[in-house]
Protein backbone atom coordinates (compact mmCIF):
# COMPACT_ATOMS: atom_id res chain seq x y z
CA UNK A 1 0.00 0.00 0.00
CA UNK A 2 1.46 3.64 -0.91
CA UNK A 3 1.42 6.57 1.94
CA UNK A 4 2.25 9.69 0.59
CA UNK A 5 2.62 12.69 3.26
CA UNK A 6 3.56 15.95 2.52
CA UNK A 7 5.19 18.36 5.07
CA UNK A 8 6.94 21.69 4.54
CA UNK A 9 4.73 24.16 3.69
CA UNK A 10 4.39 27.97 5.19
CA UNK A 11 4.46 31.52 4.48
CA UNK A 12 6.89 33.43 3.38
CA UNK A 13 7.56 36.59 1.28
CA UNK A 14 8.39 37.01 -1.79
CA UNK A 15 11.71 35.98 -3.17
CA UNK A 16 11.99 33.55 -0.29
CA UNK A 17 12.42 29.98 -0.45
CA UNK A 18 10.54 26.69 1.17
CA UNK A 19 11.88 22.90 0.87
CA UNK A 20 8.53 20.86 0.79
CA UNK A 21 9.18 17.04 1.33
CA UNK A 22 6.82 14.17 0.50
CA UNK A 23 7.30 11.09 3.22
CA UNK A 24 6.60 7.64 0.56
CA UNK A 25 5.76 4.23 2.35
CA UNK A 26 5.63 1.55 -0.66
CA UNK A 27 7.83 2.99 -2.79
CA UNK A 28 11.28 2.98 -3.28
CA UNK A 29 14.16 3.42 -6.00
CA UNK A 30 13.82 -0.58 -7.36
CA UNK A 31 10.08 -0.08 -8.10
CA UNK A 32 8.70 2.31 -11.28
CA UNK A 33 7.11 4.85 -9.95
CA UNK A 34 6.33 8.50 -11.11
CA UNK A 35 5.72 10.71 -8.11
CA UNK A 36 4.71 14.27 -8.76
CA UNK A 37 4.22 17.51 -6.99
CA UNK A 38 0.61 19.54 -8.14
CA UNK A 39 -0.43 22.62 -7.11
CA UNK A 40 -4.24 24.18 -6.78
CA UNK A 41 -5.20 27.74 -5.99
CA UNK A 42 -8.86 28.32 -5.04
CA UNK A 43 -10.73 28.61 -8.40
CA UNK A 44 -8.30 26.87 -10.01
CA UNK A 45 -7.67 23.64 -11.44
CA UNK A 46 -4.89 21.42 -9.90
CA UNK A 47 -1.40 21.88 -12.25
CA UNK A 48 1.30 19.35 -12.01
CA UNK A 49 4.77 21.24 -10.51
CA UNK A 50 7.15 18.90 -11.01
CA UNK A 51 7.33 15.04 -11.78
CA UNK A 52 10.32 12.41 -10.95
CA UNK A 53 10.74 9.35 -12.11
CA UNK A 54 11.97 6.81 -8.84
CA UNK A 55 13.84 4.50 -11.27
CA UNK A 56 15.85 6.57 -13.80
CA UNK A 57 15.51 10.23 -11.69
CA UNK A 58 14.17 11.60 -14.93
CA UNK A 59 12.29 15.19 -14.04
CA UNK A 60 10.40 17.62 -15.81
CA UNK A 61 8.87 20.96 -14.67
CA UNK A 62 6.09 22.99 -15.70
CA UNK A 63 7.57 26.67 -17.24
CA UNK A 64 6.52 28.76 -14.87
CA UNK A 65 8.61 26.96 -12.37
CA UNK A 66 11.60 26.09 -14.10
CA UNK A 67 14.70 27.83 -12.62
CA UNK A 68 13.23 28.15 -9.59
CA UNK A 69 11.95 25.10 -8.04
CA UNK A 70 13.67 21.59 -7.42
CA UNK A 71 12.53 18.25 -7.45
CA UNK A 72 14.98 15.40 -5.91
CA UNK A 73 14.44 12.07 -4.27
CA UNK A 74 16.62 10.81 -1.01
CA UNK A 75 16.28 6.73 -1.50
CA UNK A 76 17.67 6.43 1.91
CA UNK A 77 14.77 8.31 3.51
CA UNK A 78 12.16 7.31 0.84
CA UNK A 79 11.48 11.14 0.84
CA UNK A 80 10.88 13.32 -2.64
CA UNK A 81 11.45 16.86 -2.13
CA UNK A 82 10.51 20.11 -3.92
CA UNK A 83 13.00 22.79 -2.91
CA UNK A 84 11.38 26.19 -3.95
CA UNK A 85 13.61 29.34 -4.79
CA UNK A 86 12.65 32.87 -5.68
CA UNK A 87 9.10 32.32 -4.52
CA UNK A 88 6.16 34.67 -6.26
CA UNK A 89 2.85 35.61 -4.68
CA UNK A 90 1.54 33.52 -7.95
CA UNK A 91 3.33 30.52 -6.07
CA UNK A 92 0.50 30.27 -3.32
CA UNK A 93 -1.25 27.44 -3.23
CA UNK A 94 -2.25 23.99 -1.98
CA UNK A 95 0.44 22.00 -2.77
CA UNK A 96 0.13 17.77 -3.02
CA UNK A 97 2.10 14.65 -3.69
CA UNK A 98 0.71 11.98 -5.59
CA UNK A 99 2.54 8.98 -7.19
CA UNK A 100 1.56 6.43 -9.79
CA UNK A 101 3.11 3.34 -10.76
CA UNK A 102 4.97 4.11 -14.42
CA UNK A 103 7.03 0.86 -15.82
CA UNK A 104 7.79 3.15 -18.67
CA UNK A 105 9.83 6.27 -17.65
CA UNK A 106 8.26 8.37 -20.44
CA UNK A 107 5.31 8.22 -18.60
CA UNK A 108 6.85 10.73 -16.26
CA UNK A 109 6.45 13.03 -18.78
CA UNK A 110 2.71 12.43 -19.66
CA UNK A 111 0.84 11.73 -16.85
CA UNK A 112 -2.03 13.78 -16.10
CA UNK A 113 -3.55 14.00 -12.90
CA UNK A 114 -6.25 12.11 -12.91
CA UNK A 115 -4.12 8.95 -13.82
CA UNK A 116 -2.54 9.33 -10.39
CA UNK A 117 -3.78 6.52 -8.25
CA UNK A 118 -2.40 8.29 -4.86
CA UNK A 119 -2.22 11.45 -3.41
CA UNK A 120 -1.44 12.63 -0.03
CA UNK A 121 -3.33 15.37 1.93
CA UNK A 122 -1.44 18.77 0.95
CA UNK A 123 0.32 21.18 2.52
CA UNK A 124 -0.27 25.01 2.29
CA UNK A 125 2.22 27.24 0.59
CA UNK A 126 1.39 30.95 0.68
CA UNK A 127 3.98 33.53 -0.37
CA UNK A 128 3.12 37.34 0.02
CA UNK A 129 4.31 40.19 -2.14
Amino acid sequence: QVQLVESGGGSVQAGGSLRLSCSTSGISSRNYYCVAWFRQAPGTERERVAAIHTRSSDTIYDDSVKGRFTISRDNAKNTIYLQMDKLKPEDTAMYYCAADFCPAVSAVYTRRPGEYDYWGQGTQVTVSP
